[in-house]
Protein backbone atom coordinates (compact mmCIF):
# COMPACT_ATOMS: atom_id res chain seq x y z
CA UNK A 1 0.00 0.00 0.00
CA UNK A 2 1.26 3.46 -0.90
CA UNK A 3 1.52 5.44 2.34
CA UNK A 4 3.76 8.38 1.36
CA UNK A 5 1.87 10.58 -1.07
CA UNK A 6 2.04 14.06 -2.56
CA UNK A 7 -0.89 15.91 -4.15
CA UNK A 8 -0.35 18.53 -6.83
CA UNK A 9 -2.94 20.54 -8.67
CA UNK A 10 -4.17 24.05 -9.33
CA UNK A 11 -6.20 26.10 -6.87
CA UNK A 12 -9.77 24.79 -6.88
CA UNK A 13 -8.93 21.30 -8.17
CA UNK A 14 -10.04 19.69 -4.91
CA UNK A 15 -6.65 18.69 -3.48
CA UNK A 16 -7.59 19.48 0.11
CA UNK A 17 -10.93 17.70 -0.08
CA UNK A 18 -9.44 14.63 -1.73
CA UNK A 19 -6.46 14.63 0.64
CA UNK A 20 -8.80 14.52 3.64
CA UNK A 21 -10.74 11.60 2.12
CA UNK A 22 -7.59 9.62 1.30
CA UNK A 23 -6.09 10.26 4.73
CA UNK A 24 -9.29 9.19 6.50
CA UNK A 25 -9.61 6.11 4.29
CA UNK A 26 -5.98 5.00 4.70
CA UNK A 27 -5.12 6.33 8.16
CA UNK A 28 -2.48 8.73 6.81
CA UNK A 29 -1.43 12.03 8.32
CA UNK A 30 -2.58 14.99 6.22
CA UNK A 31 0.38 17.35 6.10
CA UNK A 32 -0.98 20.63 4.79
CA UNK A 33 1.83 23.17 5.04
CA UNK A 34 -0.61 25.98 5.87
CA UNK A 35 -2.04 23.95 8.76
CA UNK A 36 1.44 22.94 9.93
CA UNK A 37 2.60 26.57 9.96
CA UNK A 38 -0.47 27.70 11.91
CA UNK A 39 0.03 24.85 14.43
CA UNK A 40 3.67 25.84 15.00
CA UNK A 41 2.69 29.49 15.46
CA UNK A 42 -0.11 28.70 17.93
CA UNK A 43 2.17 26.30 19.86
CA UNK A 44 4.74 29.13 20.05
CA UNK A 45 7.59 26.79 19.09
CA UNK A 46 10.89 28.39 18.05
CA UNK A 47 10.03 27.69 14.39
CA UNK A 48 6.51 29.02 14.94
CA UNK A 49 7.80 32.26 16.48
CA UNK A 50 10.18 32.72 13.56
CA UNK A 51 7.40 32.05 11.02
CA UNK A 52 4.98 34.36 12.88
CA UNK A 53 7.44 37.26 12.81
CA UNK A 54 7.85 36.84 9.05
CA UNK A 55 4.10 36.53 8.40
CA UNK A 56 3.36 39.58 10.57
CA UNK A 57 5.52 41.62 8.19
CA UNK A 58 3.32 40.38 5.33
CA UNK A 59 6.12 38.27 3.89
CA UNK A 60 6.16 34.64 2.77
CA UNK A 61 7.76 32.14 5.09
CA UNK A 62 10.98 30.94 3.49
CA UNK A 63 11.62 27.47 2.13
CA UNK A 64 14.06 26.63 4.94
CA UNK A 65 11.50 27.20 7.71
CA UNK A 66 8.73 25.36 5.84
CA UNK A 67 11.08 22.45 5.18
CA UNK A 68 12.08 22.34 8.87
CA UNK A 69 8.42 22.20 9.92
CA UNK A 70 7.69 19.45 7.39
CA UNK A 71 10.78 17.54 8.56
CA UNK A 72 9.64 17.74 12.18
CA UNK A 73 6.30 16.14 11.26
CA UNK A 74 7.81 13.53 8.94
CA UNK A 75 10.12 12.32 11.69
CA UNK A 76 7.08 11.84 13.97
CA UNK A 77 4.84 10.28 11.30
CA UNK A 78 7.02 7.41 10.12
CA UNK A 79 4.67 4.61 11.16
CA UNK A 80 1.33 5.73 9.78
CA UNK A 81 2.46 7.41 6.58
CA UNK A 82 1.58 10.82 5.25
CA UNK A 83 0.10 12.88 2.44
CA UNK A 84 1.74 16.20 1.61
CA UNK A 85 -0.61 18.89 0.35
CA UNK A 86 0.53 22.40 -0.59
CA UNK A 87 4.25 21.70 -0.60
CA UNK A 88 6.42 21.75 -2.62
CA UNK A 89 5.30 24.70 -4.73
CA UNK A 90 8.39 25.09 -6.90
CA UNK A 91 11.32 23.08 -8.24
CA UNK A 92 13.80 24.21 -5.57
CA UNK A 93 11.40 23.10 -2.83
CA UNK A 94 10.86 19.76 -4.61
CA UNK A 95 14.61 19.14 -4.81
CA UNK A 96 15.08 20.08 -1.12
CA UNK A 97 12.17 17.84 -0.12
CA UNK A 98 13.57 14.96 -2.17
CA UNK A 99 16.92 15.30 -0.40
CA UNK A 100 15.22 15.41 3.03
CA UNK A 101 13.11 12.34 2.25
CA UNK A 102 16.23 10.44 1.18
CA UNK A 103 17.90 11.33 4.49
CA UNK A 104 14.80 10.11 6.36
CA UNK A 105 14.47 6.97 4.18
CA UNK A 106 10.88 8.00 3.40
CA UNK A 107 10.71 8.43 -0.38
CA UNK A 108 7.48 9.63 -1.95
CA UNK A 109 5.69 6.60 -3.35
CA UNK A 110 3.24 8.47 -5.60
CA UNK A 111 2.55 12.02 -6.74
CA UNK A 112 -1.05 12.59 -7.81
CA UNK A 113 -1.61 15.52 -10.13
CA UNK A 114 -5.27 16.53 -10.13
CA UNK A 115 -6.00 18.28 -13.43
CA UNK A 116 -9.02 20.33 -14.39
CA UNK A 117 -9.97 22.74 -17.16
CA UNK A 118 -9.29 26.40 -16.29
CA UNK A 119 -12.90 27.44 -16.88
CA UNK A 120 -14.18 24.82 -14.43
CA UNK A 121 -11.54 25.90 -11.90
CA UNK A 122 -12.62 29.52 -12.35
CA UNK A 123 -16.28 28.64 -11.71
CA UNK A 124 -15.40 26.54 -8.65
CA UNK A 125 -13.26 29.28 -7.15
CA UNK A 126 -15.81 32.02 -7.83
CA UNK A 127 -18.51 29.86 -6.22
CA UNK A 128 -16.49 29.58 -3.01
CA UNK A 129 -17.46 33.20 -2.40
CA UNK A 130 -14.22 34.33 -0.82
CA UNK A 131 -13.80 38.10 -0.80
CA UNK A 132 -10.34 37.89 -2.42
CA UNK A 133 -11.61 35.62 -5.24
CA UNK A 134 -12.51 37.59 -8.33
CA UNK A 135 -11.93 36.53 -11.92
CA UNK A 136 -8.71 38.51 -12.55
CA UNK A 137 -7.15 37.42 -9.23
CA UNK A 138 -8.07 33.79 -9.90
CA UNK A 139 -6.72 33.87 -13.46
CA UNK A 140 -3.47 35.36 -12.13
CA UNK A 141 -3.22 32.60 -9.47
CA UNK A 142 -3.74 29.98 -12.18
CA UNK A 143 -0.97 31.50 -14.33
CA UNK A 144 1.43 31.59 -11.37
CA UNK A 145 0.53 27.97 -10.60
CA UNK A 146 1.28 26.93 -14.18
CA UNK A 147 4.56 28.81 -14.22
CA UNK A 148 5.79 27.43 -10.87
CA UNK A 149 4.31 23.94 -11.07
CA UNK A 150 5.14 22.93 -14.64
CA UNK A 151 8.73 22.10 -13.61
CA UNK A 152 7.38 19.96 -10.73
CA UNK A 153 5.32 17.91 -13.15
CA UNK A 154 8.43 17.14 -15.20
CA UNK A 155 10.51 16.52 -12.06
CA UNK A 156 8.14 13.90 -10.62
CA UNK A 157 7.37 12.43 -14.04
CA UNK A 158 11.10 11.89 -14.60
CA UNK A 159 11.22 10.05 -11.24
CA UNK A 160 8.45 7.77 -12.52
CA UNK A 161 6.07 8.49 -9.63
CA UNK A 162 3.59 10.97 -11.20
CA UNK A 163 0.00 9.94 -11.88
CA UNK A 164 -2.50 12.31 -13.49
CA UNK A 165 -6.04 12.18 -12.10
CA UNK A 166 -8.95 13.95 -13.81
CA UNK A 167 -10.53 16.37 -11.34
CA UNK A 168 -13.81 16.79 -13.20
CA UNK A 169 -17.02 15.40 -11.75
CA UNK A 170 -18.32 14.95 -8.24
CA UNK A 171 -16.13 14.62 -5.16
CA UNK A 172 -16.98 10.90 -5.12
CA UNK A 173 -16.08 10.48 -8.84
CA UNK A 174 -12.62 11.93 -8.23
CA UNK A 175 -12.22 9.96 -4.98
CA UNK A 176 -13.00 6.75 -6.88
CA UNK A 177 -10.34 7.55 -9.52
CA UNK A 178 -7.79 8.16 -6.79
CA UNK A 179 -8.76 4.99 -4.89
CA UNK A 180 -8.51 2.95 -8.09
CA UNK A 181 -5.00 4.24 -8.69
CA UNK A 182 -3.83 3.71 -5.11
CA UNK A 183 -5.20 0.17 -4.81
Amino acid sequence: MKSRLLFLGPPGAGKGTQAELVCKDRGLNHLSTGDLLRAEVSAKTPLGKEADAIMNKGELVGDEIVLSIVKKRLINDVESGWLLDGFPRNLLQAQSLQQLLQELSQPIQAVLLIVLDDEILLKRLLNRGRSDDNESVIRNRLEIYKEKTAPLISFYSDLGILETIQGEGSVEDVATRIRNFLN
